[in-house]
């Protein structure tokens, strides 16, 4: 693949995940993720997605802010600082191949779960909200995917969607500046391993893209319904989760 069109594929993906965490409260991490790391690599693709999240959880904030509940959000947000660094650790220990295998299974397995356990035992505790928050932080550094784990916690303490969706942004922002620090400090990813990739530009253009799939996903949201918001999300991150196990186990097979 030629690099205008890495470009291009790495900002379609950012434009349909963003227009879908607008709509339903996730899809970023889902979406993009999986297709970044297929065109990347796990480890850098995976950074990238992080960086992205911080740039759409920030602003998809600022349109939802009133609805954010506070006081869990506190709770969440130091244990998922915590949980990225032995994430930070795992991106740095392993090769690309099981980065790959581990980012695809993370995906599959929750889908399965978020799409299966449809009633869960009441859990309203502080403890959950701290379990959450560490084990959101560490697969949201190793996999770009945290949004799972987050809905677990919010069937088990019952939270109601709105509120939920809006306080997943700025736990969204944190835990991607939190996996991007900690993945820098530790040297766990090589940011000229990106095969020409201007990520300086590259980013730029993905700030351009969220913004733009802001506004888009705000009209839609008008028209499309949250069960179909989700639905697509699920399909695409499905298909990008079985890509990464694949394309790992290739990796794995010859060696790399």
């Amino acid at each position: 693949m030629t690099l205008a069109a890495t470009v291009a594929t790495i900002i379609v993906a950012v434009l349909i995940g963003t227009i879908l965490q607008r709509l339903s409260g996730t899809g970023v991490g889902l979406v993009v993720a999986p297709v970044l790391a297929l065109l990347l690599g796990p480890g850098l693709g995976v950074l990238l997605t992080n960086m992205t999240t911080v740039v759409s959880g920030f602003l998809i904030m600022l349109s939802v802010w009133a609805h954010i509940r506070w006081r869990t959000l506190w709770l969440i947000l130091p244990a998922a600082v915590v949980g990225a660094w032995p994430g930070a650790w795992l991106v740095g220990a392993l090769a690309p191949g099981w980065l790959s295998i581990i980012l695809g299974v993370l995906v599959v397995a929750a889908l399965l779960v978020t799409v299966s356990l449809r009633r869960l035992p009441e859990w309203r505790s502080r403890l959950p909200a701290v379990i959450a928050g560490v084990l959101g932080g560490f697969f949201n550094t190793t996999s770009g995917v945290a949004a799972p784990v987050m809905v677990i916690y919010s069937r088990v303490s019952r939270w109601e969607q709105r509120s939920f969706a809006a306080t997943l942004q700025p736990i969204f922002m944190t835990m991607g500046a939190a996996s991007v620090i900690s993945k820098l400090s530790l040297g766990s990813v090589e940011l000229d391993a990106g095969a020409g990739l201007p990520l300086g530009w590259t980013f730029l253009g993905i700030v351009v893209t969220v913004l733009l799939g802001i506004l888009i996903g705000t009209q839609l949201a008008k028209r499309v319904s949250l069960a179909a918001a989700r639905a697509l999300a699920m399909t695409l991150a499905g298909l990008g989760g079985a890509a990464a196990i694949i394309r790992g186990a290739l990796q794995l097979a010859a060696g790399a």
